[in-house]
């Protein structure tokens, strides 16, 4: 498993963890790509119904140096997100929950991930 870039682990205790957000359809191969690969692990999902989007739980300092395209990472500086079963805001829900997953998903590991799934909706779109 790759390492990222001397990120801290977000703990469930933590504030401080970052947010990657993507669109449901890329977040959603993401977390199947995640999922299925050896030893690597996702950690809490959310699910935003209003924005059709998914936020992967990242340590604390990846938004600094983000630059995976159709993406964003936020700084939630504790502000906002709380690792809790319950979910965060109205109108999302964890995908992954808190408590099911790993702390938080490495995000070079992330990085690889959506850029896979990128490429299968590419060659599954150009199917059609």
């Amino acid at each position: 498993m790759e390492t990222s870039q001397g990120n801290k682990p977000c703990t469930p205790s933590a504030e401080a963890c970052d947010l990657v957000t993507v669109s449901t359809r890329q977040g959603l191969e993401a977390v199947d790509i995640l999922r299925r690969g050896p030893g690597e692990a996702v950690g809490p999902v959310l699910h935003d119904d209003g924005r059709d989007t998914l936020g992967f739980v990242v340590p604390p300092g990846t938004a600094a140096a983000w630059d995976v395209p159709g993406s964003t990472c936020t700084e939630t500086d504790g502000r906002g997100l709380r690792l809790t079963p319950a979910p965060p805001a109205e109108g999302s829900d964890w995908l992954v929950p808190p408590g099911e997953a790993d702390l938080a998903t490495d995000p070079a590991v992330l990085r690889r991930a959506l850029g896979e799934a990128a490429r299968l909706i590419e060659a599954a779109d150009s199917c059609r």
